[in-house]
C-alpha cells in the first residue's frame, strides 16, 4: 500500500471521527429542539436510545481522539484546524441558531473546512489552493442551507431555531441570499483554473454549474411567494437538489481535469 492511500486513510478515520464526535455532541447541546422537530425527532438522545452521560463520553473521546489521531497519523496543522473546526461549530454556531439568523453565516465557517482540512493533511502547510477550496463551500452552503431551511421552516420555528426563513417568513430576504451567494459562487469557483490547479474544462464545467445554479435559485425567488407556500416549497426542494448534485460534480471535474 502506497504512502498516498496511507495518508488518505488516516485523513479520512481522523477526520471523520472528530466530525462525528462533533455531530454528537451537537446533538447533546440541541437534544430539546431536536425532540421538537419531525426530521430530528427520532435521532439517538429525544427517541431515548442513548443517555446524555453516554453521548457526551462518546462524543468527546471522538473528538479529542480523532485529533489526536490527525496530530501522530499525519501533522500537528491539521490536527488543530480540525480541533478549532469543532470549537466553533459547538461554541458558536450551535448555542446561535436559537439567538439569530445569523448563525447561518458564521456556521459557514466550520462548514467549509473539509477541504482545508483535507489539503492540509496531504501537503502539510495553508496554500492559496487550501483558501479556494474553503471559499467554494463557504459560497455554495447559503443556497444549500437556505433551502434546507426554507423548506422546513415550520419545524424549524417548532424547535426554537431562528433561520432566516423563521424569521422572515415571507421569503424575501432569503431569496436575496440565495441569489447573492449563488452569484458570488461563480466567479469564486473559477478560481482553480486561474491558479493552476485546474484545466479549461474545468473551467467552462464550473461555468455552466454556476449558471444553472443560479438559474434554480432566480426560479424560486422569481415566484415572489411565502416560504410556506406549496409552489415555493417544490421550487426550494428543486434548488436543494441542484446544491447536492453542484459540489460533487464540480470537485469531480476538479480531479478529472487538473493542469
Amino acid at each position: 500500500v502506497s504512502s498516498l492511500s496511507w495518508g488518505l486513510f488516516h485523513a479520512l478515520l481522523g477526520i471523520g471521527l472528530v466530525s462525528g464526535g462533533t455531530a454528537a455532541l451537537n446533538e447533546v447541546m440541541e437534544w430539546e429542539s431536536d425532540g421538537r422537530m419531525r426530521r430530528t425527532a427520532q435521532r439517538p438522545i429525544p427517541a431515548g436510545r442513548f443517555s446524555m452521560l453516554h453521548a457526551t463520553l462518546v462524543g468527546t473521546l471522538m473528538t479529542l481522539g480523532g485529533a489526536l489521531y490527525l496530530g501522530l497519523a499525519l501533522n500537528p496543522l491539521t490536527a488543530w484546524l480540525a480541533l478549532g473546526t469543532s470549537a466553533v461549530y459547538l461554541g458558536a454556531y450551535t448555542p446561535l441558531k436559537k439567538v439569530s439568523p445569523i448563525c447561518t453565516f458564521v456556521g459557514a465557517f466550520p462548514g467549509a473546512m473539509p477541504g482545508v482540512l483535507g489539503w492540509t493533511a496531504a501537503r502539510g502547510q495553508l496554500e492559496w489552493g487550501a483558501l479556494v477550496m474553503f471559499a467554494i463551500v463557504f459560497f455554495w452552503q447559503f443556497p444549500h442551507f437556505y433551502s434546507i431551511a426554507w423548506l422546513y421552516r415550520q419545524d424549524y420555528e417548532d424547535g426554537g431555531i431562528r433561520m432566516l426563513p423563521v424569521v422572515e417568513p415571507d421569503g424575501k430576504s432569503t431569496g436575496r441570499q440565495i441569489l447573492i451567494y449563488s452569484l458570488a459562487l461563480i466567479p469564486i469557483s473559477l478560481l482553480p483554473a486561474f491558479l493552476g490547479m485546474s484545466g479549461k474544462l474545468y473551467f467552462a464545467g464550473a461555468l455552466v454549474l454556476g449558471i444553472a445554479l443560479f438559474y434554480v435559485g432566480g426560479r424560486l425567488v422569481s415566484l415572489k411567494l411565502a416560504t410556506g407556500n406549496a409552489r415555493s416549497k417544490q421550487r426550494a426542494r428543486q434548488l436543494l437538489q441542484a446544491t447536492v448534485f453542484y459540489l460533487p460534480l464540480l470537485f469531480a471535474l476538479m480531479m478529472l481535469n487538473p493542469k
